[in-house]
This record gives structure tokens, C-alpha cells and sequence, in this order.
């Protein structure tokens, strides 16, 4: 384990050395740094999903698979590749930055998209957020989504603006972000700009709005460049 997330796993002992006072998402990254002793990274992975199971019960929602709390409980041992503990520590950093999300539904879906960068690692389909409800006008506003033909329906706001929960880059540096609301957003193919992030995706507030013909612009706030993109999800 390399030091940035020994430095993360000593911070969130003393979070975590008092049971009484902790949240359910304080449960879940306490087990999700169980899983650091896990070789294979799909593997860690899946044991990663399951040590969101104390956030997932405080929602109600259905429980993670046995398969996946049952490596919480008790997590093979091993050593991953260097290259796969960069990547681990990558998620980790990204889903204790989630920290700062106000309540435990938007908490669970930044912690979701932290894993987002070992799944493209993996070949994996970005997955789908949780089903959680939301409430107020933004939930009914599926910014990016295009109004079925022939409704009147306006194609969604004027503009969006939210947190980061994860990003990524293809071998081509083409970039997926993944907003703390799950919504799923990628940079088109031919946009010629390149974004060169480096810090916790929380770190940064996504600003979206219409381009021309019916175009997506991302820009992030104090970072140059406007970015043309297309929402995936």
C-alpha cells in the first residue's frame, strides 16, 4: 500500500475508532480499506462494492450481493501489482474525498463512481448508479437527455452545474466524468482540446451548457479549456 492512502487509512481511524459516532458511510470505508490485501483487482473490486453495504442498508436499499460482503468479512490475501495498487489508490483517494458530499445518498453515488477508473481498467461497462430518489426540481430535469420526437418538451435546463465524483482517460486522452448525481458524461471523439486533471475528482465543479446544433459544452471551474461532450448516461 503506498503512503497516500496509508496517510487516508490513518485519518479515517480516527473516524473509524469510534463506532458509536460513526455514519454508515465511516462503516464502508472502514471495510472498503479491509479489501487493500486482495491481489486481484476484480477481485478487490467487487469486495470495494460490497463494503458499501452499511450506506446501502441506512437507505434501505436491497443488500450488495453475498458474494461481494462476504470478501468484506473475509478478504483473501495477496499482493496486487504495482500497477493495480496505483489505480486501487487512485479509487480509494477519489471515494474518501466523497467525504464531503452533504447527505448519504449523494455520498453513495461519489463512492460508486470512484471505482469508475478500475472498471475502464478492467474493460468494464460503466455501471449504473444506484437507484436512489431524489427530490426538487433537478431530479426532474434530466439535463443531456433528448426529448422524444415530436414533444414539446424542452431538451432538459439551460445549464447544469455539479460535482465531480470520478473521471478517467482511454488510451487516446479522451475523458468520461461521472457527475456526483451519476449522470455520465463523455468528450467526443474529435474534440481537439485535452483536459490534464490530476486532483480528486471531488475537487472539481462541472459546468455544462448547450453548444451549437445541438452540442454539450463541459468546462471545469478555475481549470482552462471548454470541452465538447455527449452525455453516455
Amino acid at each position: 500500500m503506498r503512503l497516500d492512502i496509508a496517510v487516508l487509512a490513518a485519518a479515517g481511524a480516527v473516524v473509524f475508532a469510534h463506532p458509536a459516532a460513526a455514519r454508515p458511510r465511516d462503516e464502508a470505508m472502514s471495510n472498503a480499506f479491509r479489501c487493500a490485501s486482495i491481489s486481484d483487482t476484480r477481485t478487490w473490486l467487487d469486495c470495494y462494492y460490497g463494503a458499501a453495504q452499511p450506506a446501502r442498508a441506512a437507505l434501505r436499499m436491497p443488500p450488495a450481493p453475498a458474494g461481494q460482503t462476504g470478501l468484506v468479512a473475509n478478504p483473501p490475501h495477496g499482493v496486487p501489482p504495482a500497477r493495480d495498487a496505483a489505480l486501487r489508490d487512485q479509487v480509494m483517494t477519489q471515494a474518501f474525498a466523497c467525504k464531503t458530499m452533504p447527505d448519504e445518498r449523494q455520498w453513495l453515488r461519489c463512492y460508486y463512481a470512484a471505482a469508475e477508473p478500475a472498471r475502464t481498467y478492467l474493460g468494464l461497462p460503466p455501471a449504473v448508479p444506484p437507484r436512489l430518489a431524489r427530490t426538487g426540481a433537478a431530479a426532474a430535469t434530466p439535463f443531456g437527455m433528448r426529448a422524444p420526437a415530436g414533444s414539446e418538451i424542452p431538451d432538459s435546463a439551460d445549464r447544469l452545474s455539479a460535482r465531480m465524483a470520478s473521471y478517467s482517460f482511454d488510451g487516446h486522452g479522451i475523458f468520461t466524468v461521472t457527475l456526483d448525481d451519476g449522470q455520465v458524461w463523455k468528450q467526443v471523439s474529435g474534440d481537439t482540446s485535452f483536459a490534464h486533471w490530476n486532483r480528486p475528482a471531488a475537487n472539481y465543479t462541472v459546468r455544462l451548457s448547450h453548444g451549437f446544433l445541438g452540442s454539450y459544452n463541459l468546462a471545469v471551474a478555475g481549470n482552462p479549456g471548454v470541452f465538447k461532450v455527449r452525455r453516455v448516461q
